[in-house]
């Protein structure tokens, strides 16, 4: 008997195996929190916990190729309008990358996102990201907070807008291909913003094109998509027109593409 993971077909072995240690990444940095908000009173630095090296992705092994807690800055991204950007420290009393004003002075060529922060020296083919995020201003039915990947140029690429009321706009995987952003999904769900933080995963299998985006639940995807427009390109967070901010940022891949696309971006 098999069954699904991250919407491949496995068996009850290594169905159990990558549960364990993507969960095991997620509870890890869950309980780093909790270590930080215990010892925010004391001159003790907190406990660093560190999330699995390796998880077992469909019929693939992905190494982790990129963990960002912004407590050292964040030199590792590139954003499309750096003075929309803030990186502070939070009541968490741990440091944050986020979004101080609504709408950037960023214009894209075509109907798309105005606030973008890309992974420098990544591309990756197969990946899952993990990440928390708290929306810092409640905008009604479009509030937001999107994923980009396989990320070519300024207009070739994919998101997960994450809206809270879904319709053409909101709510759906988009692509954009020199046009402007264009749904993939029929999304009927709405996205449960609160003022506090919340988790979400993307994943991507570029052999099948399967695309599945999750909120809090991450057993259960919230939208899901197929397409093979894009291969391997550039990852990152932001949003439409809202402001966020983020934390704890995992990526799995392929190490040696992830090597690659390093070594090509310092050439």
């Amino acid at each position: 008997m098999s069954r699904k993971f991250l919407g491949h077909e496995l068996s009850n072995v290594t169905y159990g195996f990558s549960i364990t240690l993507l969960f095991l990444s997620l509870a890890v940095i869950a309980s780093d929190q909790e270590v930080k908000e215990t010892e925010k009173t004391t001159e003790t630095e907190p406990a660093t916990a560190e999330p699995p090296e390796t998880i077992i992705f469909g019929d693939k092994e992905l190494a982790l190729v990129f963990h960002e807690s912004f407590e050292n800055g964040h030199d590792r991204w590139e954003t499309t309008d750096d003075s929309a950007w803030t990186h502070q420290q939070t009541d968490r009393q741990n440091s944050v990358f986020g979004l101080n004003r609504r709408k950037s002075d960023y214009q894209p060529k075509v109907r798309s996102p105005h606030n973008i922060a890309l992974i420098k020296e990544l591309e990756l083919s197969d990946f899952v990201m993990t990440f928390e995020v708290r929306s810092t201003k409640d905008t009604g039915n479009h509030r937001d907070c999107c994923v980009f990947f396989s990320h070519q140029n300024e207009s070739q690429f994919y998101y997960s807008h994450f809206g809270a009321k879904p319709d053409s706009a909101s709510g759906q995987i988009m692509i954009v291909n020199d046009a402007p952003r264009s749904p993939m999904t029929e999304n009927e769900k709405t996205v449960g913003w609160t003022d506090d933080w919340h988790k979400i995963m993307i994943t991507r299998d570029a052999t099948t094109g399967q695309i599945d985006a999750y909120f809090d639940d991450m057993e259960t995807p919230h939208m899901s998509a197929t397409d093979k427009t894009f291969g391997a390109g550039r990852i990152g967070l932001g949003s439409f027109d809202d402001m966020n901010d983020f934390d704890n940022v995992l990526i799995y891949g392929n190490k040696e593409e992830a090597e690659k696309s390093a070594e090509s971006e310092n050439k």
